[in-house]
């Protein structure tokens, strides 16, 4: 559930939508947040336009989430 404990951060991960299956396709958001203070711990696909981002706490007071670095690629125009 939501209120699992976060370890790490995301790595290239592809959201695709339930029941899809086959090589991602343009607009299939990419997140990433394995580098230096990335902190996106999870993504949950909701909607084409929508998606639920899990940020892990800050290292040294985990019970702030004071800033959210990470990276999304992917995108199709308007989206």
């Amino acid at each position: 559930g939501s209120d699992d404990i976060i370890a790490g951060n995301v790595s290239k991960y592809i959201v695709l939508p339930a029941a899809y299956s086959g090589q991602p396709k343009k607009g299939h958001l990419i997140f990433d947040a394995c580098f230096e203070s990335g902190n996106l711990g999870r993504v949950d696909h909701v909607t084409e336009f929508e998606y639920d981002l899990f940020i892990r706490p800050d290292t040294c007071n985990p019970r702030f989430r004071v800033w959210f670095n990470f990276t999304v690629e992917n995108v199709k125009e308007s989206q």
